[in-house]
């Protein structure tokens, strides 16, 4: 819903610009970048619309793939700077920051993943014309998102064991270990919908599936039409194991064959169509014994008052303590902040994909009864200490893990694609630009 105080905002900032005196024709022309959109109290520019569309070129150029005509483009590019502000502003009034010492840690570990260092790794996006600085803060923003969708989404995300036994009888491929290499376009539905909007809508999905089925690109229509987080990436998904696919999705694509797109589909956020790439993998036929970990941890949560260098350096204060013979446990009781303080820090038996890839990482280079360094993820930061390994046949007890994972998944997606409708139909959004009208 529009609101008053925005426009007026909006309003202001166009007088300012207004009152600028004028120069003579003989003086050097002075050149003001342009509002393209207004979003709450902020607004997008020209030179801001213009940089991300020039970036996404640049990235359907280096795939080889299609892209939709500029108008378009403009169009859509927009439509993701708009959620993505919408995104920013919620994070910064509620409080979440991403501070420079967490940011150098998560571009440290992009470079890595390429295996180059930090240094090699800035001159190489440098060469290909990527300002060091914005790479930065489009990282900040990134993490920031992410933050913000797992506190508001991911986090309040409930599975019961009776979710899980309706999963497993039944859907017999609840445990199915295939991947799908997915790409996706969401017709979002707006809230409230009339029936007419749903018609519409529906007919549109139809039109654009019948384009792919006669040869289309799916990148270029995904970029052209989707109102998906991906849109701006063909509507690549990449690779997801089934039991991370909505059942929505995977009830419609199990029978498809790479290059299928499957039919439009249905949901609470609109109309999809997911075209399967790839798959590989195979659905499991007998016991496999795998290995547990049983393991502790004091965990330090960020917030606006407490700063990564601030929960970094009380582990390391902690740490120093346990190695000079405090007690674990006592220290976790006292100092931890999660739910497992009560038991000494002790989480218990966990399987492979149980934890996050952060915490999973340091974990399994822990040996039995060593202490790890602070270590950073999504949920703060950790201090964690292997207690002891083992491998057991455990297939009725790992597929209801694998179940819960999966239902959390799949509600976590259809939660958060809410979540975004929800959050653009509350934004005040006043477009500047004639040909994006």
């Amino acid at each position: 819903m529009k609101t008053a105080l925005p426009r007026l905002l909006s309003t202001l900032l166009l007088a300012a610009l207004a009152a600028v005196p004028a120069v003579s024709s003989a003086a050097r022309t002075v050149l003001v970048d342009r509002i393209v959109a207004v979003v709450n109290n902020d607004v997008i520019t020209e030179s801001s619309l213009a940089e991300r569309t020039a970036q996404i070129k640049r990235q359907f150029g280096r795939q080889g793939g299609q892209l939709p005509p500029d108008d378009v483009l403009r169009k859509q590019v927009l439509e993701r700077l708009v959620i993505e502000r919408a995104q920013v502003q919620l994070a910064g009034e509620t409080g979440l920051r991403i501070d420079d010492s967490a940011l150098g840690g998560a571009i440290d570990r992009i470079a890595a993943s390429n295996k180059l260092s930090t240094t090699q790794f800035r001159a190489a996006l440098e060469k290909d014309g990527i300002d060091w600085n914005e790479f930065r803060e489009n990282i900040r923003q990134e993490m920031l998102i992410a933050r913000l969708r797992e506190r508001e989404v991911d986090a309040r995300v409930v599975v019961t064991d009776a979710e899980i036994d309706n999963l497993l009888k039944n859907s017999p491929d609840a445990a199915d270990s295939r991947e799908y290499d997915l790409s996706h376009i969401l017709l979002r539905a707006p809230e409230g919908p009339s029936p007419e909007q749903l018609n519409a809508l529906g007919q549109k999905a139809e039109g654009i599936r019948a384009r792919l089925v006669a040869g289309e690109d799916f990148a270029k229509l995904a970029a052209e039409f989707s109102d998906a987080p991906d849109a701006l990436q063909g509507g690549a998904l990449g690779w997801r194991p089934a039991n991370s696919v909505p059942a929505l999705f995977l009830e419609s694509i199990k029978s498809l064959q790479p290059g299928e797109v499957s039919s439009v589909m249905r949901s609470p956020a609109g109309f999809h169509l997911v075209k399967v790439n790839d798959v590989r993998g195979a659905k499991p036929t007998e016991a496999v014994s795998v290995q547990q970990t049983r393991v502790s941890h004091i965990l330090v949560k960020t917030s606006e008052v407490v700063s990564d260098t601030d929960a970094r350096l009380r582990l390391e204060t902690l740490r120093t303590r346990i190695l000079n013979g405090e007690d674990f446990a006592a220290l976790a009781r006292a100092n931890s902040a999660d739910l497992s303080a009560t038991k000494g820090g002790e989480i218990g038996w966990v399987y492979p994909g149980d934890t996050v890839p952060e915490f999973e990482r340091a974990m399994d280079a822990l040996q039995p009864g060593e202490l790890s360094e602070p270590v950073k993820s999504p949920f703060g930061w950790h201090l964690i200490r292997v207690e002891e390994r083992r491998n057991q046949d455990v297939s009725e007890e790992r597929k209801r893990a694998v179940a819960r994972n999966t239902l959390r998944q799949r509600k976590a997606d259809e939660a958060y694609e809410d979540w975004l409708r929800q959050l653009r139909d509350s934004t005040f959004v006043d477009y500047r630009l004639d040909d994006l009208n």
